[in-house]
């Protein structure tokens, strides 16, 4: 590729797992095709991201900006899951106030787009114009989740019940909305935090003020989500497929991995499950006693990542109930450090995950064909559980619709259901029906080349140094 076609691309994601290792995947795939990608964090989550394979540091540099430190925010904390839900608002403070220090950068740069997140709505809104470099939203969130959030005005919506049902932009039948319990436990998101933006109006500033936007997806999957996403933002939406993970393996085996991988090797085929809910959802005592008695139930295999916290600063971490462990010994694996979610889901042995229904969990589940057990807690989780029960690609534990409380009872059933049932086999054959549609090569770098070539055609090559204070 000739040097003076290749872009510099800076990519901004939000403070999160869930959101970095998504936008890493992304710098990967642009990296590949030759192009510069400045990859802007703070120096402790940069520390945190998986290693790259050598050949791309060439073109993928990672850019640390201290987090400015704000009242209320724990020392060290970074990301979500550093902190309790309800200190995440102080963290999103800290990094509004990067903004300037962002600015300093860009202006520093020569950079030709900037991919930024739901968060940070102020780069497409106030910098990028400023600096003349050309923005581009990228939602690691569906086309479902944007699109049942809707346009940037005209949304009458204002109760939590409001969100129980289908919005009236949407022209086609569908399931997709909120569960009362799902959107009461988030209601702050529309209602607002101490930055004095809500999380949902984040959401619509990022689309309306960027250049175009991108989102996980690929039109075979969700077409017309794609379609009415368009109609909402009124501007170019590029799907850039579903953004598989792909890890890299230096040759260092991993001393965890091997003691998982005997365990793992002992177990029966396709028997055992999976539970891990994220870096984020952390059930709370009640629900982690019946998740515990539920896989106690269900008397089968299963190997449990479990966060008992959500990091040191957490003042209600939770436990298992008395005598689990020892009941289960030998059958279940309780895991409560780190554990590669990947290669576990690879093994042969492992049958199904119950999950939060985090759109990575997902995509890495398909990857692996494996059944899709849901247990949604935040974000944008009810919407992708509605998206996966449509589509009968997973299977919601059955909950109280008006507090989301459910029984170890419906857990083991669940699991059953899913991962050996007959009647659960519908599951288990269409996860393997959509792995072609999320992890085909040759058709995701199909998407990110046409991406790419927008983003080529569109730089602006006129961009405009005057100093810009935000």
């Amino acid at each position: 590729m000739a040097a003076d076609n290749n872009l510099h691309i800076v990519i901004f994601p939000w403070l999160a797992f869930g959101h970095m290792i998504p936008y890493l995947e992304l710098c990967k795939l642009i990296a590949q095709k030759g192009h510069r990608v400045s990859f802007v964090s703070t120096p402790r989550n940069i520390d945190r991201l998986p290693k790259l394979p050598p050949h791309l540091s060439p073109f993928l540099r990672f850019v640390g900006i201290p987090l400015p430190q704000v009242e209320n925010l724990p020392p060290n904390a970074e990301a979500t899951t550093d902190v309790p839900y309800d200190v995440v608002q102080y963290l999103k403070k800290a990094y509004d106030d990067l903004k300037q220090p962002l600015a300093d950068f860009l202006r520093a740069t020569d950079a030709d787009w900037v991919l930024y997140d739901f968060a940070s709505y102020w780069l497409g809104q106030e910098i990028g114009p400023s600096l003349g470099i050309k923005t581009a939203f990228f939602s690691i969130f569906t086309p479902e989740c944007l699109g049942f959030f809707g346009p940037m005005s005209g949304d009458k919506r204002t109760k939590p019940e409001d969100f129980t049902v289908p919005p009236e932009w949407v022209p086609f039948p569908t399931t997709v909305a909120y569960r009362y319990f799902e959107i009461k436990k988030i209601f702050d998101s529309v209602a607002g935090n101490i930055t004095g933006v809500s999380d949902l109006d984040r959401l619509k500033m990022s689309a309306y003020y960027s250049d175009i936007v991108a989102v996980r997806a690929c039109p075979e999957f969700n077409q017309e989500w794609i379609e009415v996403l368009g109609d909402i933002c009124g501007k170019t939406v590029f799907p850039i497929g579903q953004l598989p993970t792909s890890e890299y393996d230096s040759g260092d085996e991993n001393p965890a991995w091997q003691r998982i991988k005997e365990w793992l090797d002992k177990q029966p085929k396709g028997l055992v499950v999976y539970v891990a809910f994220g870096s984020e959802a952390k059930p709370n005592q009640h629900e982690l006693t019946e998740i515990a008695l539920g896989l106690e139930k269900s008397e089968l295999p299963f190997f449990w990542v479990l966060r008992t916290r959500r990091g040191p600063s957490d003042p209600d971490p939770i436990e298992l109930p008395d005598g689990f462990e020892e009941r289960t010994k030998g059958r279940g694996v309780v895991c409560t450090t780190w554990a590669p979610q990947l290669k576990i889901l690879g093994h042969e042995s492992v049958g199904g995950i119950l999950t939060h229904a985090g759109w990575s969990s997902v995509v890495e589940a398909v990857q692996s064909e494996k059944g899709l057990i849901l247990l949604t807690f935040l974000a944008d989780q009810g919407t992708n559980a509605r998206v996966l029960e449509e589509k009968k690609m997973g299977y919601s534990v059955p909950r109280s619709e008006v507090d989301g409380s459910f029984t170890s009872d419906s857990v083991a059933e669940s699991l059953n259901l899913v991962v050996v049932k007959d009647e659960g086999k519908i599951y288990r054959d269409r996860i393997k029906e959509m792995k072609d549609l999320f992890v085909n090569k040759e058709r995701n770098d199909g998407l990110i080349d046409e991406f790419l070539s927008y983003l080529k055609m569109h730089r602006n090559d006129n961009k405009d140094s005057q100093d810009i204070e935000v």
